[in-house]
């Protein structure tokens, strides 16, 4: 068997001492592994960074081998982002998430065009909410999308501020009522009608902390029972913005 097809770095590890098993996203074949032979010398470690976009070629005898990987480097995302750890920490996060959620093998093309426009926006410099509304779309993507456009009460889009943990759908502080303490936040950029103003600190903890939460209890724990909990590059994430929220940080994008 074999196939060619667009593909994102996710994850690198070594296996012997010339060789590494890397773990793809791909556009049409979903998150898939293989055996890059050569791929832990000095010149191949460096085409193979996280988030490295560019074309693989997977071979194997049976569909279910490991098989055989090659990897055109197109695009490196890290190195644009060296010089901003909050954009290099979304960057770690997402690639872990994704190795993390995506069951293998199964097409999702839909996430994969979004993963690219994140890396897009990672390295033009968009505001860090990019990253929560991608979280967002992984969410979707593996089937356990949130209604943040209208209140599960009163329909309303008005006023909304929290979300229900057992439905995943916007409450208004209205509708909330003596249940608010039991909700969770939804952060102001999320709103419907939410102004320009960029996200700080606090409001990306909140979307982070979100997304969190619906990601443990639908997408990582049913796939991944041996490893439950989000990926150690996504806690990093969050724990790095839980800091800047002490330290009330308001702006959150780099100045030119």
């Amino acid at each position: 068997m074999e196939w060619r097809d667009a593909g994102i770095v996710l994850r690198v590890r070594r296996h012997g001492e010339a060789h590494v098993v890397a773990s793809l996203l791909t556009a049409s074949h979903g998150r898939q592994s293989g055996l890059i032979k050569g791929g832990a010398s000095r010149n191949r470690r460096g085409q193979l960074e996280p988030g490295t976009i560019g074309v693989a070629t997977w071979q194997a005898r049976l569909e279910d081998q490991l098989g055989s990987l090659s990897f055109e480097p197109l695009e490196a995302t890290a190195p644009d982002l060296l010089s901003d750890p909050d954009r290099l920490f979304a960057l770690s996060s997402a690639c872990a998430m994704l190795e993390a959620t995506a069951s293998e093998r199964m097409p999702v093309p839909e996430l994969y065009d979004a993963t690219l426009a994140l890396l897009a926006a990672l390295r033009d410099g968009a505001p860090l909410e990019v990253y929560v509304r991608w979280e967002l779309a992984l969410l979707s993507g593996l089937g356990f999308g949130l209604d943040l456009g209208v209140c599960a009460v009163s329909g309303s889009a008005e006023d909304l501020q929290y979300v229900s943990p057992r439905t995943g759908r916007a409450v208004s502080a209205a509708a909330a009522g003596v249940y608010r303490d039991r909700l969770l936040p939804l952060p102001e950029f999320l709103r419907p009608g939410r102004n320009e103003t960029p996200a700080d600190a606090l409001m990306l903890e909140q979307g982070l902390t979100l997304t969190g939460f619906f990601l443990v209890r639908h997408a990582l724990l049913p796939v991944r029972q041996t490893r439950p909990g989000l990926p150690e590059a996504r806690t990093l994430l969050l724990s790095r913005l839980q800091r800047l929220a002490e330290r009330g940080v308001k702006e959150m994008t780099l100045p030119d």
